[in-house]
Formats: C-alpha cells, structure tokens, sequence
C-alpha cells in the first residue's frame, strides 16, 4: 500500500501489514532473535544479501519491517529504518552521512540532548558544528562554509516551539550541496510533512505522539532508498541500535489512532495556551495557534495543525515556576511528551539541564520556563491543576 493508493487514515491503518500463514487480523509479534534456513547455501545467500529474507532480528525482523513500511508510507519516504531510540536515530544519521572534517549546521532551539551529542561526543571525532538561530535564514547562509555536510533542524522546536520556512532552508542547503534533516517529533507526519517541503531526511522520536501512551522507546529516519535504506541502515546493522520487535508492535498500533489523537491534542493545546495567555502569572506563552507567535503565519502555511506543545515564562523565575509544579495535583511531571496525559517539565533543569547558562540562553530557555505537553483528559480539568499551582 501506498500513499498514491489510499488517503493517511487509511495507511495509518493498514499499511506494512503482511499476513503469515496463519492469515491473523492483528499484526502478529515475531518475538525472535533469529530465523532458520532450510539449507547451508540459503544461510550463505541471505546474509550476504543476494536473498532479501530476515536472518537476524538486529538486521531486520518482520514486525519491525511493518512499523517502518507504515511510517515510511505516512512520511512519503521510499525507506525507513527503525531504531532503539530518538536520540538513536539522530546519532545513527550522524554517524552514516559524516565523517571527520565534516561541517554540519544546527539550529541552537534543539533537544538539549542532541545538543550534548554533537558538542561532547561528535566533535571529538573531528565533525564540526555551528549553532544558529532557528528562523533566520540568513544566520543558516552564512555559516555554510565549503565542508557543510548537513542541516539539522527542530521546526517546532524543543521547547519553544520556534518554526523554520522548510522549504526556504532546503534551498539554502541544496545551493550548498548539503542536506536537511528535520525532527518532526512535535508534528508527527498528521501535521507536517518535511520531505514534501523539501527535507531529504526526517528523524522521529517514536516514544512520543506515534506511540502515544508512554510504554516505549524507539525511534526513526525517513528518506531515500539509498541514503536510508541502505547507508543509514548500515549503521543500525553493525552498529546495534534495532528497534524491538515488542515496541514496533506497540508503535505501529499507535499510528492507527495517531491522526485522531493529533487533532484531539491540537484542540486541547490551542484552548490552552489561548487561556495560559489570559493569566497574571504568565509573563510569556510560545504556541504557533496564537497569533502573537512570531511564526504564527508560516505554521498556518506547511503545518496542518499547531500541535500539542505549550510552553510559558512564569514570572518570578525558577522558584515561581517549581512552586506551580509543585502545586499540581493531576499533571504527570515527566519529562516525556506526546502521552494521551498532560505532562509538565521544568527545561532549564531538566531536558535542558546539562547545557551550559550561555547554552541555554541562546537557546531562549530561561529560567522560569516550564514545558507542557497537552494530554487528551478534560481541558477544564487541566486548566483547573494549573489554577491549583498557581494558587
């Protein structure tokens, strides 16, 4: 099945599906680490790829191969490749596409994590990185030097939901012979699809929206037959990092109700932040839905919802901030995101915490700024814990 056969909704269902001989309507789990061979020559023709057939679930198993069909579909993508984590998929891009002497430029309003990865451990092995900030494109022009390999980019971004014209920084990277990779955690492909715009590569986080109800970690890359399908996962084979087989059976459930969840989530955000907006103790909201959000009109043009993150400065800093956390009675304080329940997180300490103050400021996350992942309860309830913390 593909997207020129049938709508999202109806991928988001059945696509990857492939029945065994046992013809189950749910998608049957192969909890197996390896596969047999029925004779010594088949053994020798699949590992060495003349026979595409699974042989070991670290390089391929059918459960897994299901979930990146199916996501593959949803992102428009030729190839998908699965991995054990967000954080996962992002080094394995990075470990496939670059080598020592290689230029990459990044956006600064990233996960603090990945900003960790490339500083403290990537450039060790010689890759360099610059930092810019996110929307202003002639920022990303002018740090492109002769060795730029790669764009990497958050749009909206972790966690003050910044927003980048994809297909304007396309351009940019492609007039350099470089390529964009964009996280399209916050969107999920219900609301944005990067490679249409222009992305060569899109990289999820799978333990957020797709799988929907925090049970797993995974992740994913989404792209070409050759980038992905084969030097992308290249890496995943030798290097180690597989999906497994339990948690895409967990992810590729989730993107059954992952349409229907992201409007839910959207609705409940955008109610939300517009009342968050409204109150004394709020200094400043970030949401692409209200238009006082610098990007409001670009989210509005290659976003077909605003999505579920809400963030908002509380006045009075970090004691002010812990004080309304502390005070929650009903909001999960987690650092995750994406769950059906609201969660809560205090960035500059948490997702955000190992960067250093100068990091973090260029990055825009001050000290009273808390994180909120809009859940699917009742948006009376949840505004009535935030009345109760800000009490």
């Amino acid at each position: 099945m593909t997207d020129k056969q049938f709508n999202f909704d109806t991928l988001a269902i059945r696509a990857g599906n492939e029945q065994s001989n046992f013809q189950e309507h749910s998608e049957a789990i192969f909890l197996t680490s390896s596969f047999t061979f029925k004779s010594a020559e088949e053994a020798a023709a699949r590992f060495s790829g003349e026979e595409h057939a699974h042989f070991y679930s670290r390089v391929s198993n059918p459960t897994v191969a299901a979930f990146e069909k199916r996501l593959a579909a949803l992102e428009g993508g030729e190839s998908c490749v699965a991995t054990a984590s967000g954080m996962a998929a992002i080094f394995a891009v990075m470990l496939g596409l670059l080598k020592s002497g290689d230029h990459v430029v990044s956006s600064r309003s990233i996960f603090g994590t990945s900003t960790i990865l490339f500083t403290n451990y990537l450039e060790k092995f010689g890759v360099e990185f610059d930092f810019v900030d996110l929307s202003d494109l002639d920022a990303w022009q002018q740090a492109v030097k002769p060795t730029t390999k790669l764009f990497f980019a958050e749009t909206p971004s972790n966690p003050i939901t910044e927003i980048v014209d994809i297909k304007a920084l396309a351009g940019i990277a492609h007039a350099g012979d470089a390529l964009l990779v964009i996280d399209n955690v916050f969107c999920t492909p219900v609301l944005q699809k990067p490679l249409e715009l222009g992305a060569d590569i899109v990289v999820h986080s799978a333990t957020k929206y797709i799988d929907g109800q925090g049970r797993c970690l995974g992740g994913a890359i989404v792209g070409d037959k050759k980038l992905v399908g084969e030097t992308i996962h290249g890496v995943i084979r030798s290097g180690g990092a597989a999906l497994s087989p339990f948690n895409a059976w967990v992810f590729n459930n989730g993107l059954e109700t992952l349409s229907l969840r992201m409007k839910a989530h959207c609705d409940n955000a955008l109610t939300l932040a517009r009342w968050l907006d409204k109150q004394d103790q709020i200094e400043k909201v970030y949401y692409p839905g209200l238009e006082s959000h610098p990007q409001h009109a670009l989210a509005k043009s290659q976003q077909s919802g605003f999505g579920g993150m809400v963030s908002f400065i509380v006045k009075g800093g970090k004691d002010a901030a812990w004080k309304i956390v502390n005070n929650l009675q009903m909001l999960s304080i987690t650092a995750n995101l994406g769950d059906t329940k609201s969660t809560i997180t205090h960035p500059a300490t948490t997702t955000h915490g190992r960067l250093s103050q100068q990091q973090r400021d260029d990055a825009l996350i001050a000290d009273g700024l808390l994180r909120l992942s809009v859940g699917l309860e009742d948006i009376a309830d949840i505004q009535a814990d935030l009345e109760r913390g800000f009490s």
